[in-house]
């Protein structure tokens, strides 16, 4: 599942929320009793990432911030027409890693900071109550805002969120739209093009992935 989160003191969200560009995070690591992170900055231009390399440098919730070689990042496709890679050390209790890692939520790909938000791809394997419960208790510890953003099952239908109460038309479309990776980032495919697949109006077809969303995440 992809998770939208805020949460206070954290140095990604307040050099992101009014500039171009954002960040892509590789991993956080506990080092000293400090938060030590390792993030690919990214813009369209090689101006917008100078500028956001600065705030990270003059933000009051940083303590260092140093450039490393861009070879040593993982090789994920990073938006925008400039990059460059960095560390970053801040202070441990401003980090929402730990938080999530230790109430079983798997980081599956870089989290991304973009507009004031960190959107974090994670595994998990629990059933919806006990996905509400960590939830909640991540909230609670950190004073956080999150939002289950897009969601994916394994292939079988077991796991987090099963599609035994979606209608067959429900789950054919939802299924498609996961197959063809309607909710990866960035999409793969429009609603558009899925609509055409299945020879049926847009409108029809958002509305049976609302419904399908909706239930998957127990809103109905």
């Amino acid at each position: 599942m992809t998770l939208d989160i805020w949460h206070p003191d954290c140095w990604t969200l307040a050099v992101t929320e009014d500039r171009d560009g954002g960040l892509l995070g590789h991993g956080v690591y506990s080092i000293d009793g400090a938060a030590t992170g390792r993030f690919t900055v990214y813009g369209e231009t090689t101006d917008a990432v100078e500028r956001l390399i600065a705030a990270i440098q003059d933000s009051p919730l940083t303590d260092s911030v140093w450039e490393t070689d861009p070879l040593h990042t993982t090789g994920e496709t990073v938006p925008g027409s400039a990059s460059r890679a960095i560390v970053v050390r801040y202070a441990i209790e401003n980090s929402i890693n730990d938080a999530l890692v230790s109430r079983g939520f798997i980081p599956d790909e870089p989290v991304r900071m973009c507009g004031g938000r960190e959107y974090w791809t994670v595994i998990a394997e629990t059933d919806r109550e006990t996905l509400g419960e960590r939830l909640d208790a991540v909230r609670a510890e950190k004073d956080a805002e999150i939002r289950i953003e897009d969601i994916a099952i394994p292939h079988g239908g077991s796991g987090v969120l099963p599609t035994a109460d979606l209608s067959g038309r429900q789950r054919e479309v939802f299924d498609l739209a996961r197959r063809r990776n309607y909710y990866a980032w960035p999409r793969e495919v429009s609603a558009t093009e899925l609509a055409e697949e299945l020879d049926v109006a847009k409108a029809t077809l958002l509305e049976h992935l609302r419904k399908a969303e909706a239930k998957l995440l127990g809103h109905e």
